[in-house]
């Protein structure tokens, strides 16, 4: 509680914002225990609440979850959802691509201090499939890909061809269309797209711009 109210006298606020800043992060039962006995997860919520005690209407986290056990980065996820639930608007500054991408609505890349890239998480990533195939006939397999309507993009990666898909894939339905049209695959796997794997070809393409 003491570092709050120093807080609310560095911010100029009332002391009764205290109670409900930590009510929301989940420290209320430890407010009076010394800030030495607070574990790192405990210490990055305390500072979430000084943050809330002048109910900005945005805040910047600056890694938030840099040094926590996994609980302590699935509280700091919930409680970041939470805030963003009461109608805040949270920037978070993160190194951690699959931290962005499981909580944030959007992103953006930058790079040397200029913006490269924003976009929404849920279309870039939400509904996007990569299909890993192989077939005896790779020529014909990568030939067929490229006439099928769901498929953004076809890319060799050593013995495979990487697809890119627009929507979910039925695996039974693509592999019956490819064999309609005698393409018999030997291997199939599907996984969705990560944000890593768009961060790092974003600045893989920014840089052939620039160069």
């Amino acid at each position: 509680v003491e570092n709050l109210e120093i807080a609310c006298i560095i911010k100029e606020v009332e002391y009764d914002r205290i109670e409900p800043a930590l009510e929301l992060v989940g420290l209320s039962s430890r407010k009076h225990d010394p800030f030495k006995a607070y574990s790192l997860g405990m210490k990055q919520r305390l500072a979430i609440a000084s943050a809330f005690l002048t109910d900005p209407e945005v805040m910047i986290l600056d890694e938030p979850t840099n040094g926590l056990d996994p609980m302590g980065i699935a509280d700091i996820r919930k409680l970041i959802r939470q805030i963003a639930d009461l109608g805040k608007t949270i920037v978070i500054a993160s190194h951690l691509l699959d931290e962005v991408q499981k909580v944030c609505s959007h992103f953006c890349v930058l790079q040397t201090g200029n913006l490269i890239y924003q976009g929404s998480v849920k279309d870039d990533f939400s509904d996007k499939t990569i299909v890993t195939l192989a077939a005896p006939d790779m020529e014909g397999l990568g030939s067929q890909l490229q006439t099928m309507n769901d498929v953004i993009k076809v890319e060799r990666e050593g013995d495979f061809l990487v697809a890119e898909c627009s929507t979910s894939i039925d695996t039974s339905a693509f592999n019956k269309d490819l064999a309609n049209h005698s393409i018999y695959l030997s291997h199939l796997s599907l996984r969705h797209r990560s944000l890593e794997e768009q961060f790092i070809k974003i600045l893989e393409d920014n840089n052939e711009k620039t160069a």
